[in-house]
């Protein structure tokens, strides 16, 4: 394997608890900010040590509690990019890559300017760069460095728009050529979906099992999968019988054995139909609402609906043309049964009642 990580460290009140392990694939690391991201990255590199645990990065033994073994970072081979970029302030562009290049290998230094784009910017200092040159000139530094595993995190995150993406295309190439095992730190759920292969949710230091990206976007399993993945509408829900009641929207479903553990209930903004756009009726849920506010996006209309007898709003998001036809129906909205999410509890924060 590329990297095996079973940790545990403590700071203050806060308990880092980590066990996942990945070979040759990018896998993101996902969490609110403050649930342990970073401090993961930091302790595979070395930077930050574990109270007690083991780190495996290609096959060599880097942290081992009980063995005594705690390699030095220089000697982990983990390419790390910080969210600074880290690029020593005193020395140029060129000293910055050659400072880490093996000296056998140094003669390339040109092509490594010119595969970067920092052609011309050989004798300039960090304080003379854009932040897309100084994370060129990091990612530059990192590869060079022939590491076994590299760990970004959130690079993109002091980026405007264009050049993110612009990077983010640079990135993802510099990933497919490096073919090993790379970790990726962002709050960007698109982000992370485009750039990675697989994904570890972190929650309060804790994390749930690896599982793949389509997986976790398409079926989340707990609250918090449901929130980082960008899902607007989760409400707690109530067992009466062989039902679940859903208090916010005045509704009740059946309940299926293999949803026993649910303790809330997601929907989707732009999963949410009109009734008008239903042909099977049998297809979904219908909630009658009235509008409490209307706010025009770029290419959409978002609405905050409060079901007629419910006690919660839902936003529900809508293409333009859509929105134009509302009012010649019955304010009905309609909830296609297979797009609803019935998700679990998260690790003791939301007992289900």
């Amino acid at each position: 394997m590329s990297i095996y990580c079973k940790i545990k460290k403590k700071v203050g009140k806060f308990n880092l608890n980590i066990d996942f392990q990945a070979e040759n694939e990018t896998v993101a690391l996902m969490g609110a900010s403050g649930c342990g991201k970073s401090m993961t990255l930091r302790c595979i590199a070395g930077i930050e040590k574990p109270d007690s645990g083991r780190i495996i990065i290609n096959g060599q033994t880097v942290y081992d509690s009980e063995k005594g073994i705690n390699l030095a970072p220089q000697k982990r081979r983990a390419g790390y990019l910080f969210q600074d970029f880290a690029l020593i302030p005193n020395m140029t562009v060129k000293k910055n890559i050659l400072v880490v290049m093996p000296k056998e290998k140094r003669g390339s230094i040109e092509s490594v300017m010119e595969r970067f784009h920092l052609t011309g910017l050989e004798n300039h200092y960090p304080a003379q760069l854009s932040g897309g040159q100084k994370q060129r000139c990091a990612i530059a530094r990192i590869i060079v460095s022939a590491p076994w595993i590299i760990m970004l995190d959130e690079p993109f995150s002091a980026l405007d728009s264009y050049l993110k993406w612009q990077l983010e295309r640079e990135i993802m190439s510099v990933i497919n050529e490096f073919g090993k095992t790379v970790l990726f730190v962002s709050h960007d759920r698109d982000e992370v979906y485009r750039i990675s292969d697989k994904v570890v949710v972190i929650e309060n230091g804790r994390n749930e099992p690896i599982c793949t990206k389509q997986v976790l976007y398409q079926h989340p399993q707990t609250y918090a999968d449901a929130l980082l993945t960008g899902c607007k509408n989760i409400f707690p829900v109530l067992y009466e019988e062989l039902t679940i009641r859903v208090p916010d929207l005045a509704l009740k479903l059946e309940s299926p054995k293999e949803y026993e553990d649910v303790c809330f209930l997601g929907i989707r903004a732009k999963q949410i139909l009109p009734e008008f756009m239903v042909e099977d009726k049998n297809s979904a849920v219908f909630v009658s609402y009235t509008v409490e506010q209307v706010t025009e996006a770029v290419f959409s209309m978002i609405l905050m609906v409060r079901p007629e007898n419910g006690h919660g709003l839902v936003r529900w998001e809508m293409p333009k043309e859509v929105y134009h036809k509302l009012s010649l129906y019955p304010p009905v909205l309609a909830i296609p049964k297979k797009e609803i999410l019935y998700l679990k509890a998260d690790r003791n924060i939301f007992p289900c009642g």
